[in-house]
């Protein structure tokens, strides 16, 4: 579609949700139950009514609603080629030039929302969650607080796109409070554990895609393929208690460290309005094996950065800034390596980035990085410091990707921390 494509509907320049992008989500009106609908400018179009309205009639999405339930999930099983259709038609319909609805105002009053007097839902039933660990800086500066530069990488990180399971259960939706977590920790001056509130509250900058299209038990998804389950992408923050961490990761990886709360954004950014921002998977070295090699293997211009905002400061704080290019597996490998024991993913699984760090000290995705363990606090305008998150703290990601006169965004994905 071309970026000069314009809607009836106005859009500020600065929009996240131009007609290039129509994100989707699941939200709850005020007088009814929730749906799925798209963001357009500050609104937020019906598709429950749109489907009731016959807009999707050459689909033939058979004889059960697609977007009648609280969830994407029937939408996402169908497959790219249906995904592509509703694109058109949705486009057409918000095309300035498309009376259709343009000039229906009763259809108009039923079909739009105002994306500030609704409520806004996971987007999706989520059955399955996995964790990846992509990010070359992150890995590398991780590796050196603990190790040592010389020995920051484990020897497989190369080889294999590093992952664990995580808790779907816990996943919230962005503007959800963060409950700080209690486990066992270890100071370095006791010789037993002790049952806290952690001390080290973190976040992490990541990314993560949805699935769409499963597939079977037992049947590798080949990474020539892997864009065809791939719905799209949201922003996520994997809140982090870095002291449980510590303690207890030791041998299987990480557990109550992660399990307490995991927060997304609210709109899934698909793979068809991220089409014009691609760019080529840098060279890997040493190269992947033969299940993880594709020509043309690409990545995003995604910009992302984090702002955090105390309970004494009246305007947030920008502490970090970094791309979704600073990813060193992509998501085509990530799921091909996934899936090649043959673990079958479903519609609504999540896999996520993890920690998106870039090569300088201002790209840092976490405050492990930005503040190096805490022996660099961060300095913010209201003269207060942080090593770690405190309670009543507002951590705020965004993203956006930059296009000729109009933008493709997320939104964004906030929490603040309470005790």
């Amino acid at each position: 579609m071309p970026a000069a494509l314009q809607s009836f509907i106005d859009v500020a320049p600065d929009s996240h949700f131009p007609i290039q992008n129509l994100p989707y989500g699941v939200f709850r009106p005020n007088d009814g139950p929730a749906r799925p609908g798209v963001a357009i400018g500050d609104l937020v179009l019906d598709l429950r009514v749109l489907e009731e309205s016959g807009s999707f009639r050459a689909l033939d999405f058979g004889p059960r609603p697609i977007f009648g339930g609280d969830s994407l999930n029937a939408f996402l099983a169908l497959g790219r080629p249906a995904w592509r259709k509703t694109r058109e038609i949705l486009q057409h319909l918000l095309a300035a030039e498309t009376p259709a609805l343009r000039d229906d105002p009763l259809l108009r009053e039923r079909a739009f929302h105002r994306q500030a007097e609704v409520t806004m839902q996971l987007p999706a039933r989520v059955g399955d969650y996995t964790d990846f660990y992509s990010s070359y800086h992150h890995a590398f500066n991780v590796g050196t607080m603990f190790r040592g530069p010389e020995n920051a990488l484990m020897p497989n990180w190369k080889w294999l796109p590093i992952a664990y399971h995580g808790r779907a259960s816990s996943i919230v939706v962005s503007g959800a409070e963060v409950r700080r977590p209690r486990g066992q920790i270890k100071p370095p001056d006791t010789v037993a554990p002790v049952f806290s509130p952690t001390r080290a509250l973190d976040f992490e900058l990541e990314t993560a895609f949805f699935i769409g299209s499963p597939n079977e038990l037992g049947h590798p998804v080949p990474i020539a393929e892997a864009v065809d389950h791939i719905f799209g992408l949201v922003l996520m923050n994997d809140w982090s208690a870095r002291d449980i961490q510590t303690w207890e990761y030791q041998p299987l990886g990480p557990f109550l460290a992660k399990n307490f709360c995991t927060s997304i954004s609210p709109w899934i950014v698909t793979l068809e309005a991220l089409e014009p921002f691609k760019k080529p998977l840098p060279a890997q070295d040493p190269e992947p094996l033969a299940y993880l090699r594709m020509p043309n293997d690409f990545t995003f211009d995604i910009e992302l950065a984090v702002q955090l905002q105390t309970a004494q400061m009246s305007a947030p704080q920008t502490i970090s800034e970094t791309n979704f290019q600073n990813l060193y597996w992509s998501i085509s490998q990530q799921l091909a390596h996934h899936t090649v024991g043959g673990c079958n993913l479903q519609p609504g699984d999540l896999l996520a980035s993890g920690t998106i760090s870039g090569p300088s000290e201002a790209s840092r995705g976490s405050m492990l990085e930005l503040t190096w363990r805490g022996a660099n606090p961060l300095q913010l305008p209201s003269g207060e410091t942080r090593k770690w998150l405190e309670d009543g703290d507002r951590l705020t990601i965004s993203g956006w990707a930059e296009g000729e006169g109009y933008r493709v965004g997320f939104g964004e994905v906030t929490g603040r921390i309470v005790g």
